[in-house]
């Protein structure tokens, strides 16, 4: 995180682990916050690597999963990288900057590893890569009055999802209908930040990460690196995943997945109550299914976070045939049993 960017946060009551901020002071309100109000919160959790050169955009075409080709001067694209088995190593957001290099964002724990693997393959094309995230500040807004001010504060909005708009004070991605991130130079995030704290609250990454989780996107963390293949995430219902491009580590597995027919495992929204847990739901934690017997893993916990509802909300890779047949446990048959919600977007099971 840009140094001058957390001290100016601090000065603001923000409370860190790492250079994550965990809260401002009252979890609980700023949870009933961003279910009911307008809210804000920095994004310094994700990281960005820089991509450059005149061969930048081939090279990312042959390494990614999602068409670099759509990723243009107004829109954006979730999109996975993956180990040569089909199996996903990272999921990102991936923009074009206002000098049409590109940006990809990626949760910041992966960051290092991810661009150190992909230098490996850069050898003679065109194309440099770095470590940008002291470059800009990221900032999430979200809320019913979200894009009205954003409107009155920066001008201009993207009118659909993963639109993005640049800008003198910045760059605009809209997230959803009602979900926004900023990418902000150092030096104008502390007056921005403080328009738009004068009507939206702010909040800590365990809000943030609730919002994704409802709205269905998964973020690959360590503990699920190499799990999962795009589909099974959702990756082609949220557009991260090209069937006509050409290859990329991993394609022939995806291509396969897809053209074979039904995927078998699929991502879920689910909650477990507050009561029936007493432990903390963790990303990579096994589930468990009473139409399996409970003998072997029906699927995997990939993003938990605490709901306003009350309990933990989650995203979960799971056995499509468990879900109809059964109850879904955490960790055990004995553990306690997932509520399976409705996602906002249509997956083929």
């Amino acid at each position: 995180m840009n140094p001058v960017w957390r001290s100016y946060l601090q000065s603001r009551g923000a409370i860190f682990r790492e250079d994550c901020i965990v809260g401002y002071g009252n979890a609980a309100a700023e949870l009933e916050s961003t279910q009911s109000a307008n809210v804000l919160s920095d994004l310094s959790h994700f990281g960005l690597i820089h991509f450059w050169g005149e061969d930048a955009g081939a090279f990312l075409q042959g390494q990614l999963s999602c068409d670099i080709r759509r990723v243009t001067a107004s829109a954006a694209s979730y999109g996975s990288y993956c180990n040569p088995k089909g199996r996903i190593l990272a999921t990102f957001l991936i923009l074009r900057a206002a000098d049409d290099s590109y940006l990809m964002q990626l949760p910041a724990m992966l960051l290092a590893g991810i661009q150190k693997r992909l230098a490996m393959y850069v050898l003679r094309t065109r194309v440099k890569l770095a470590d940008s995230s002291g470059t800009w500040v990221r900032m999430g807004v979200a809320g019913s009055h979200a894009a009205a001010l954003l409107g009155e504060i920066l001008g201009e909005i993207p009118a659909v999802p993963l639109g993005v708009r640049h800008g003198e004070r910045g760059s605009i991605i809209r997230l959803a209908e009602n979900r926004f991130q900023l990418l902000i130079l150092p030096e104008q995030a502390p007056a921005i930040w403080e328009d738009l704290s004068r009507n939206a609250v702010p909040v800590g990454k365990p809000c943030w990460d609730w919002l994704e989780i409802r709205a269905g996107i998964p973020h690959i963390l360590p503990a699920t690196q190499e799990q999962f293949v795009p589909q099974m995430v959702n990756l082609d219902a949220l557009g991260g995943i090209s069937f006509q491009k050409g290859c990329y580590p991993g394609q022939e597995i995806v291509a396969r997945t897809q053209y074979l027919g039904k995927v078998k495992r699929r991502m879920y929204l689910a909650n477990v109550r507050a009561e029936t847990c007493e432990l903390p739901i963790e990303a990579g934690d096994e589930l468990f299914s009473t139409g399996l017997g409970g003998e072997q893993s029906a699927g995997m916990v990939v993003n938990p976070a605490s709901s306003s509802d009350g309990g933990t909300d989650l995203l979960a890779v799971i056995q499509a045939s468990s879900v109809e047949a059964g109850e879904i446990h955490w960790k055990s048959l004995e553990g306690p049993a997932l509520g399976i919600m409705p996602l906002p977007y249509s997956a083929n099971q």
